[in-house]
């Protein structure tokens, strides 16, 4: 149980993040509605599959998982840390690709 007590303080500040998220969120289209426009600006990837994005990014960690697994067997590296380090660094890469993809689509229309 000692292992787990540095969850609740980052819970603790995730639910209080994503209270006031939503309450921004909230007084934000209420301003639109007050204007008499849309919440269409909030959907800026529309046009673009979210299936893109979740198999590009699946692609992303399974890159990682596989060259995680190389580098812990090729360098002194702890397994945990490699395994850890390449799935971070390929998702994330997976979801910046991603992002120019979905630009350039954004452009074309």
């Amino acid at each position: 149980m000692n292992q787990l007590e540095f969850l609740i303080p980052i819970a603790f500040f995730a639910v209080v993040y994503g209270v006031f998220h939503l309450y921004i969120r909230r007084k934000e289209r209420l301003a639109l509605i007050d204007k008499g426009l849309t919440a269409n600006i909030f959907n800026s990837e529309a046009n673009v599959s979210p299936s893109l994005k979740y198999g590009i990014f699946c692609i992303g960690i399974a890159i990682g998982f596989l060259l995680g697994d190389i580098l812990a067997k090729s360098t002194n590296l702890e397994e945990g840390i490699a395994y850890i380090s390449m799935i971070f660094l390929f998702g994330g890469l997976a979801l910046v690709i991603y992002y120019f993809i979905a630009k350039k689509h954004a452009r074309k229309e």
